[in-house]
Order: structure tokens, then sequence, then C-alpha cells
């Protein structure tokens, strides 16, 4: 027994080396978690308008790469850079979407923590939301993205393929409604 316990205790050893929790060995201790290391962080703009008959459209960017998942303009910080100057240059290099042309609602910023699949790394990506003052402002797509789409909220919610971005869509909405939005 005692060997037994001692290989088990030099195999946790040598998992926590590589980036995982130290556990007790039960079944029901959570998932081991990725080093402080593996945290990507992004940010963006969830980017809405309003048509002719007041109908609230959200701006989705469907990617280049991989699954061709469909997203609001977000992108990576760069070294020392804050959050929002991340989401005002991404909007701008993804979606040439300038800031000027956006009216930022400072009071909604949502944090979404996620594990992408098949990737070593968490994401963490702060969203704000961000009213596009000309409706008719032409979106120019960077080599990132191959589409994007003006869409109602359940025509979005229906794009997107995480559940945290579902989430952030209705969050959105329900802000709008209750503030009386533009």
């Amino acid at each position: 027994m005692y060997i037994k316990e001692l290989l088990l205790i030099t195999i946790i050893a040598a998992k926590f080396t590589l980036g995982l929790v130290l556990h007790d060995g039960s079944p029901d201790f959570p998932l081991p978690l990725k080093t402080k290391q593996a945290l990507r962080k992004a940010a963006g703009f969830v980017i809405y308008r309003k048509t002719g008959d007041k109908t609230i459209e959200y701006l989705l960017m469907q990617a280049s790469y991989e699954n061709h998942h469909w997203t609001p303009p977000k992108g990576h910080l760069e070294k020392n850079e804050s959050d929002m100057d991340a989401a005002i240059r991404e909007t701008e290099e993804e979606a040439g979407i300038k800031v000027k042309s956006i009216d930022i609602r400072q009071d909604f910023k949502k944090v979404l923590t996620y594990e992408p699949k098949d990737k070593p790394f968490t994401k963490q990506v702060t969203y704000w939301l961000a009213y596009l003052i000309k409706p008719d402002t032409p979106v120019i797509l960077s080599h990132e993205h191959q589409d994007y789409k003006w869409l109602s909220l359940v025509e979005a919610k229906e794009k997107v393929a995480y559940p945290e971005m579902q989430n952030l869509l209705d969050e959105c909405e329900n802000y709008l409604t209750i503030t009386n939005f533009k």
C-alpha cells in the first residue's frame, strides 16, 4: 500500500509541475486548473444598432479560421494595453469601425471566462456594449473574418456557438430594455 501511495503522489507531483492542481484524489474534486501563465486576455464590443423601425440588431463576424465561429469584434491585448484600448483597436482593425462612430456604454461591462476546446489556456474576454451612432456605417472586414451580419437577438443567439455568448447577448438586450436605449 505504501508504494502505491508513493507512486500516486509522484504522479500527482509530476502533473502539478505541468501546471495542474494538486489534490487529494477525491472523485468529486474539480478538473485541474490551468496555470496563471495560461490565461489569455482579450477585449471587444458588443455593437448594436437600431433600424428604421427601432429593431435592435447586433453585429456578429464570422472567423476565417478553424470552426468559422461567430462573435462580436474582439481580440487579444497587446503588451501593456488596457482592456478598453484593446477593444477600440480590435474593433477598428477587424470591423473598420472607429471609436468616434460608437457610443460606448461604460456602465455595461461583462467579463467572460472560458476554456476553448482543444486549447491549453483559459480565455478571459472583457466586453462593453456599444451603440453604432449611424446605422449605415460600413463594416470593413479584415483578413481575420470572412463574413458579418447584423442580427436580431434571436438570430444572433442561433449563430453564436457558446452558451456564455448567448447569455451575454441576453444581458445586453435586458440592459437596453431597462435603460430605454437610444
